[in-house]
């Protein structure tokens, strides 16, 4: 983040950067959203027979985001994680709030900052409503406020024995483009070029979550690695899994890397935010419908396989359905950990 002395003070930038957005957004909400920014707290009027989900998310410059990143691609991403953890329930987006602390105030990154952050809050009609601004360490805090109807919500407590596994997009090609930005491995700018997106501007799985609410039992969002995040599924629904490790939705980009590379980057990337879910087998045709309908990819990796009342197991087989060895399948399962050392 570039540094620029500037006279605005913190209610100077909420009005400069962000008060007109919101208002202009939250003109085409008043139906849901009473009071937006300019009190001591906004005020939404749920609607009958519709939940209220809620998330939040924070990223900290250095640990989610090189320090030096675009910040209008930045704007875009800190909205998008939130949205994506409202898609995997199924939710609507309402609004959102913005909590941001600055090392200083620099007026080019914060327009840009902004823009990207407007796009993205249009296009999926989530204004912004409220927030707090301070001095300290670049670090974004969303909250994110969304619309279910009462019961209509996807938990991740919900997946049965027999339920199929199902992953919208590919996966892997965040940690692949992160993995050349850092020169880990090298990647032909052509290739950086298809994938870089996947990392700077994640698509928020809005459309699908709504359309997957009576088919889907379990579900949520990639985070922090495929494999990792379906865990909390199978412990939360206390059951055990079996997923084809070949049948991990891969982009061609990724295919150009060794196998041992696309299995990894497939299986524990993380920075996905791609769905995960689960549904009963008599759903297969309505979900190909769906992935038609939305033109994005839904495909069956696995599928659940026993209830189990203490340990849940996830099982990794190869193309001819052999069990992998259980260094490998241990190594492949390990999700990112933001206190690990």
């Amino acid at each position: 983040m570039h540094s620029e002395s500037s006279p605005l003070g913190e209610f100077d930038l909420i009005q400069r950067f962000f008060k007109a957005g919101a208002d202009a957004m939250r003109s085409n909400n008043e139906k849901v959203i009473a009071l937006g920014i300019g009190d001591d707290c906004a005020l939404l009027t749920p609607v009958a027979g519709e939940e209220i989900a809620i998330t939040s998310d924070m990223l900290v410059a250095g640990r989610h985001f090189f320090v030096d990143a675009n910040p209008e691609l930045l704007g875009r991403k800190a909205l998008a994680v939130n949205l994506s953890d409202l898609a995997a329930m199924g939710a609507q987006p309402l609004g959102f709030t913005l909590a941001i602390a600055l090392p200083t105030v620099d007026e080019l990154w914060l327009g840009a900052f902004a823009k990207g952050l407007f796009a993205i809050a249009n296009q999926y009609s989530c204004p912004l409503i409220g927030g707090d601004t301070t001095a300290g360490p670049l670090t974004i805090s969303i909250t994110a406020f969304g619309s279910i109807p009462t019961g209509k919500a996807i938990r991740r407590s919900g997946a049965k024995v027999g339920d199929d596994i199902w992953v919208s997009g590919t996966v892997g090609d965040a940690r692949l483009a992160l993995a050349a930005l850092r020169h880990e491995i090298h990647l032909p700018e052509s290739d950086l070029k298809q994938i870089e997106h996947r990392m700077h501007s994640p698509t928020p799985r809005i459309g699908l979550g709504i359309r997957v609410r009576d088919s889907a039992s379990a579900a949520l969002d990639i985070s922090d690695g495929l494999l990792g995040d379906l865990q909390h599924i199978l412990k939360q629904s206390q059951v055990s899994a079996e997923i084809f490790l070949d049948q991990l939705p891969k982009s061609a980009t990724l295919h150009k890397q060794s196998e041992d590379i696309q299995n990894q980057f497939a299986a524990r990337g993380g920075d996905d935010y791609e769905i995960c879910f689960t549904a009963p087998a008599e759903k297969r045709n309505s979900i190909n419908e769906i992935s038609k309908a939305l033109n994005l990819p839904l495909t069956k990796i696995g599928r659940i396989t026993d209830k189990v009342s203490a340990i849940e197991k996830l099982s990794l087989l190869n193309k001819n359905g052999d069990l992998l060895d259980d260094a490998i399948t241990a190594a492949l399962l390990k999700s990112f950990d933001h206190f690990a050392k």
